[in-house]
């Protein structure tokens, strides 16, 4: 590719972006979402969250692992335990990483 094409590829994906992300700015306040739709979308954080997750939990070299032995899983459940009783998402994460090098250690 040559250097005109390589910055009109820049340009083209930067206009693209900024009218994806600004027409909910321009236009937002006159559509009306139906309230099914909006109780819908309040679960998208947490779906594209468990999204990300689960395959990095379950997956190694895209082979399902669900193993004892596999340390991610162990840590993941035993970070979530954690976090279920305690609540603190820094102390959950340091809990889950300990667990996670514990297991790779041993």
């Amino acid at each position: 590719m040559s250097d005109i094409e390589v910055w009109l590829v820049i340009i083209s994906l930067a206009l693209a972006t900024l009218i994806a992300r600004s027409s909910f700015w321009l236009v937002g306040h006159k559509i009306n979402l139906p309230k099914r739709v909006q109780e819908a979308l309040r679960y998208a954080p947490a779906c594209a969250l468990v999204a990300i997750i689960v395959p990095d939990l379950l997956l190694k070299n895209g082979e399902l692992v669900t193993s004892w032995q596999n340390p991610r899983l162990i840590a993941g459940i035993a970070a979530t335990i954690f976090f279920l009783l305690n609540r603190s998402m820094l102390l959950t994460i340091l809990f889950g990483m300990v667990v996670y090098t514990g297991m790779r250690l041993f």
